[in-house]
């Protein structure tokens, strides 16, 4: 033969095809198991820390008077640079909390960092077991913050950390300023992107 050896071409027959079909559930399979492997390792360790704030500039806004927020978890929510927020007051120190007699007032943007739908305040941790699927450790019964779409919580005490569920990002804070009588809002972290 001119131009070399030639060995024929090996044609895939409709029976050689048959023969092979199990590989494509298979193959199918797998692949779905090792999606859901690394979505499960991306949400039980993918979780970001919040660390010092940064606060961006706003417009200061008053959020409420200081007498509205005066027992331990008081909650407030209100509208600042155009996202939901919510103002607490709890019972220890969080980065970026402002002191306010013996507890502290510290202010996270509602908007889950999942998907971007509005997170609550829960204050049962019976709730958030039967609703969220979420116990929360023994030291760690206070109320968190909850997003009812895809159940991801937040640890007001952890600077808004996103402790549990599909969110791996924490919660933007607010910037807190006392004048007077009043908690007024004067900055607010970026909005990070979603997680999704």
């Amino acid at each position: 033969m001119p131009g070399g050896d030639r060995t024929p071409a090996r044609r895939l027959t409709r029976r050689a095809l048959l023969e092979r079909w199990w590989l494509l559930p298979v193959a199918g399979t797998a692949g779905a198991f090792g999606y859901m492997g690394w979505y499960a390792t991306r949400v039980t360790t993918g979780k970001r820390t919040a660390g010092t704030p940064d606060f961006r500039p706003a417009t200061p806004q008053r959020v409420a008077a200081l007498s509205d927020l005066n027992g331990e978890w008081a909650e407030q929510t209100f509208t600042y640079a155009g996202r939901p927020c919510t103002a607490l007051r709890v019972p220890q120190d969080v980065p970026g909390a402002l002191p306010d007699g013996g507890s502290f007032l510290i202010a996270y943007s509602r908007v889950c960092t999942h998907l971007g739908c509005n997170v609550n305040l829960v204050r049962d941790p019976e709730i958030l077991a039967f609703a969220f699927n979420y116990r929360p450790p023994r030291e760690e019964q206070h109320p968190q913050l909850g997003c009812r779409c895809h159940y991801s919580v937040f640890d007001p005490l952890r600077s808004g950390e996103a402790v549990f569920g599909k969110a791996l990002l924490p919660l933007p804070r607010v910037q807190l300023e006392r004048r007077g009588a009043d908690l007024w809002a004067t900055g607010i972290e970026p909005a990070p992107d979603f997680t999704g």
